[in-house]
């Protein structure tokens, strides 16, 4: 079953830089488009007026079975407890695997479009960033970008799948149990968690974790995704070797699973400008 094609959101100005942002379970790309562009900064700026010189993408997931609520969904994977994210998590595995290719091909079109992987940031929020982070792991292991760092990622109120894995990976690599480079690490966490649907080629090129910067945005309060998850999602991300920005904020609306308005936009845009 194919994904429906992107939501686009043009640049006013020149052209430069794109950025690729995935929603949450129950949405889809031009609804989140359209919520996410009507908050502002401090400026009473939103995004598009903050960023003129940005294409907008908004990839929208395929409707999938929910295991928990027995209905059909958009989703990008069945994850069936944010309050266990190891409960049923096997359910997890077939959708990761197809929509981490699909964000894949989102991505590698637009970095042959703007001609470089450091003016492509890529982005989510909720079960968005839950796939970002995987697709940034298979980024690393793949090289994928032609040995370019991507220009950033950008996290809001999400998590990391398979989290305990990934750490029991990055501690035996830490211990000498598996000896390799940084590639071959991130190869054997792909081959772990999502198996070898995905083909993994190798990173020949070198692309560096710590080239990488990472912008994560959590609400203390957010009723659906923990903040303790979003923590946690940091610590991996950090351990992997990429710089974190980690910031917590309270009163943001849709009982605090939302960015802070309008101080957690004023840092999003901050992050953006700043590389």
């Amino acid at each position: 079953m194919s994904f429906p094609e992107p939501h686009i959101h043009a640049p006013t100005t020149t052209y430069t830089h794109t950025i690729i942002l995935l929603h949450g379970r129950g949405s889809f790309g031009p609804k989140f488009a359209e919520e996410l562009f009507s908050s502002n900064t401090s400026n009473n700026q939103n995004l598009p007026t903050a960023l003129p010189n940005v294409r907008w993408v908004f990839p929208t997931s395929r409707d999938r079975w929910d295991t928990k609520f027995e209905e059909e969904i958009p989703a990008w994977f069945d994850a069936y407890s944010l309050t266990d994210i190891e409960e049923r998590q096997e359910l997890q595995v077939e959708g990761l695997r197809e929509s981490v290719k699909y964000v894949l091909e989102v991505l590698e079109k637009e970095i042959k479009l703007v001609g470089d992987a450091g003016k492509v940031f890529l982005g989510g929020i909720s079960m968005g960033m839950a796939v970002v982070v995987w697709v940034v792991v298979y980024y690393l292991a793949s090289g994928t970008g032609k040995g370019k760092a991507l220009g950033g990622v950008l996290g809001l109120c999400g998590w990391c799948p398979f989290a305990r894995q990934v750490e029991e990976r990055l501690s035996a690599a830490d211990a000498g149990e598996e000896g390799g480079d940084c590639g071959a690490e991130f190869q054997r966490l792909v081959s772990s968690m999502l198996g070898q649907t995905i083909p993994v080629a190798g990173n020949q090129e070198g692309v560096s974790p710590a080239s990488i910067p990472v912008c994560l945005l959590h609400g203390i309060d957010d009723a659906f995704v923990s903040v303790e998850l979003g923590r946690q999602a940091a610590g991996r991300l950090q351990r992997m070797g990429m710089p974190v920005e980690w910031h917590e904020y309270t009163g943001a609306e849709n009982e605090g699973h939302w960015i802070k308005e309008p101080e957690g936009f004023d840092e999003i845009v901050k992050f953006l400008c700043s590389r």
